[in-house]
């Protein structure tokens, strides 16, 4: 198993001091989101992705992927009716995307809720289409870039717009990407799907929709703190020779962000050994 950790739980440390704790923890590589690097993310380049990885390797570390990508700067949006808003937020994507090449990575995890959910007015219908075609539109980018590009399926209380991996399968279904995928967060998929979470991680890896996987608990703690039993998720990747990373991503940090990350790869750890 390739361990990630999403790297603003240890806010507001360095990426340098975020690197050596990580590793300490048992670790293999950090998710990155952007805004955790900077309030410009559309400023970020080649040298600041060979200076972010060398960072990570300098501790053994490799970067996985990038998440959160829209967080910042604020007011963009994938399904605006505003041309300009929308060619600002897919430029930005696109950078994220060669960004995220030129880190070593070879994966983005596109969640960003606001930025895909219907402004005041707009109906669902229009932004699911709008989002897909922003999908639609970045999916050369990445695949000229080596990276996959997984939609990820969000609660309903995030946004409307993409709840389930069937959804977001079906939609990498109608693009027809091969640098198109979906994934699972085991938070997410707790909350919005209608059967376990394990079979419907079973099903998408078989058919080959899910390229990357995130762990956390249903109340959005870490893996282990609370009752979202992580172990049949766990057994399913081991059963398909998963070879993907799994990523830590807690939402809310006890006692703390190092208390939490340390916890949860202890407990994503200890699990993973006593599988058959």
């Amino acid at each position: 198993m390739k361990l990630a950790l999403c790297n603003e739980v240890l806010q507001p440390m360095t990426l340098d001091a975020q690197c050596q704790a990580a590793a300490r923890m048992g670790y293999d590589a950090l998710e990155i989101a952007p805004f955790t690097l900077t309030d410009t993310p559309e400023a970020l380049d080649a040298a600041a992705a060979r200076q972010v990885r060398g960072t990570a390797h300098s501790h053994g570390l490799a970067v996985s992927s990038l998440h959160w990508l829209l967080v910042k700067p604020d007011g963009l949006s994938l399904v605006t009716h505003d041309a300009a808003l929308r060619q600002r937020t897919l430029d930005l994507l696109r950078r994220l995307i060669d960004f995220t090449a030129a880190c070593g990575a070879r994966v983005l995890v596109h969640g960003s809720p606001r930025q895909r959910s219907p402004s005041a007015g707009q109906t669902v219908e229009d932004a699911h289409a709008r989002f897909e075609s922003a999908m639609a539109e970045l999916a050369p980018h990445a695949q000229a870039a080596g990276v996959v590009y997984c939609i990820e399926p969000l609660g309903r209380f995030e946004t409307n717009v993409v709840n389930t991996v069937a959804e977001a399968a079906a939609m990498v279904d109608r693009i027809g990407s091969p640098a198109l995928r979906t994934m699972l967060d085991v938070s997410a998929a707790s909350h919005s799907e209608t059967e376990p979470v394990h079979e419907v991680l079973r099903r998408f890896l078989a058919s080959g929709h899910i390229a990357h996987v995130q762990v956390n608990d249903k109340n959005r703690r870490g893996p282990g703190q609370g009752d979202t039993d992580q172990r049949p998720v766990l057994q399913v990747l081991k059963d398909a020779g998963y070879s993907g990373w799994v990523a830590v991503e807690p939402f809310e940090y006890l006692p703390d962000g190092p208390g939490c990350a340390r916890a949860s790869a202890q407990h994503v750890r200890d699990l993973w050994r006593t599988l058959s």
